[in-house]
C-alpha cells in the first residue's frame, strides 16, 4: 500500500510569517545540543562555563547556517541561485547541505576553542552525540517538506510513498533519519569508554560517511546534478572523502598500528 504524502510543511502562520517544521527542527536540535552540553559542564566532563556554552551555541548556529547554505549554493545549485539571488536567504524552504554545515561547525568550533583555550577534540567528542539526534530530526523535516525523496520502488513495497508525482518511492529521508539514530546508538555508550580524544569525533565522521553512502542508493540524486561519476551521486562522492579521512584520523588519534 502506497502512502500519499500530503503533509503541510507549515506548522502555523503568524500574519505573513510562516513557522515551518524544518526550521523548528533546527531550533530543537540546537536546544538538544545546549542541554546535553550543559549537563556535561554540570558533571565536570566539559571545562566550560554556562556563559561559554551560550556563546558556543551562537557559534554553532552561525556555522551551521552559513556553512550549510553556502556549500549547497556553490556545490549543488550555483546556477539557480545566481539567477535568483533573493532565494539565497530562504533557508526555510530547504537547501542546506550537511557537508557544508559540518565544515561550518568545525570551523566555528576551532575558532571558539582557540578563543577559550580548550582542546578541539574534547569539545567535538561531546558535540557529535547530540548532533546525531539533531540530524535525525532534520531528515524528518526533509520528509515533511517532501524533498530529497527516494528512488522508484514497487507498489507492493510496504514503505512506499507517493510524494505527489504519481510514483511510488523509497522514503529515503526516513532511512537517513534512522541512520543518524544508529550513529547515536553507537556513540552514546562509547562516551564513557577509554577512547583517546578525537576518537568519537572521527568515528562519527567515518560512520556517517559509510552509512550515508549506502542510503544514497535509495535516494534520488539532485535533479540539477544527476549522477556525477561512476553512477554515484554528489552525496556519495563527498561521503567517500569522509570515510577515507575519518578512517585515517581514527587510526591516528587512537594510535592503532596498521
Amino acid at each position: 500500500m502506497v502512502y500519499f504524502h500530503n503533509l503541510n510543511p507549515v506548522l502555523l502562520h503568524i500574519s505573513s510569517l510562516e513557522i515551518r517544521y524544518y526550521g523548528l527542527f533546527y531550533i530543537v536540535g540546537l536546544l538538544i545540543a545546549y542541554f546535553y552540553l550543559k549537563h556535561q559542564i554540570k558533571t565536570k566532563n566539559l571545562a566550560l562555563t554556562y556563559n561559554d556554552l551560550l556563546d558556543y551555541i551562537i557559534y554553532l548556529t552561525i556555522g551551521i547556517i552559513l556553512g550549510g547554505r553556502l556549500f549547497y549554493i556553490i556545490v549543488y545549485d550555483l546556477k539557480y541561485y545566481l539567477a535568483n539571488p533573493m532565494s539565497i536567504i530562504a533557508i526555510w524552504h530547504g537547501g542546506m547541505a550537511f557537508h557544508g554545515a559540518l565544515l561550518g561547525i568545525i570551523i566555528a568550533s576551532l575558532i571558539f576553542c582557540k578563543k577559550k583555550k580548550i582542546n578541539f577534540y574534547t569539545l567535538a567528542d561531546h558535540v557529535v552525540i547530540p548532533a546525531s539526534i539533531a540530524l535525525a530530526l532534520g531528515r524528518i523535516g526533509n520528509f515533511i517538506n517532501g524533498e530529497l525523496y527516494g528512488r522508484q520502488v514497487s507498489l507492493s513495497y510496504p514503505l512506499a510513498v507517493d510524494f505527489g508525482d504519481g510514483i511510488a518511492r523509497h522514503p529515503s529521508q526516513l532511512y537517513e533519519s534512522a541512520k543518524n539514530l544508529i550513529i547515536f546508538a553507537v556513540l552514546f555508550p562509547l562516551r564513557k569508554s577509554n577512547l583517546k580524544p578525537g576518537a568519537l569525533f572521527w568515528l562519527f565522521i567515518t560512520m556517517y560517511g559509510m552509512l550515508r553512502f549506502i542510503v544514497e542508493f535509495f535516494r534520488m540524486p539532485d535533479s540539477q546534478l544527476g549522477f556525477i561519476l561512476f553512477g554515484l551521486s554528489m552525496g556519495q562522492l563527498l561521503t567517500v572523502i569522509m570515510v577515507i579521512v575519518g578512517g585515517i584520523m581514527l587510526f591516528k588519534v587512537q594510535k592503532i598500528k596498521y
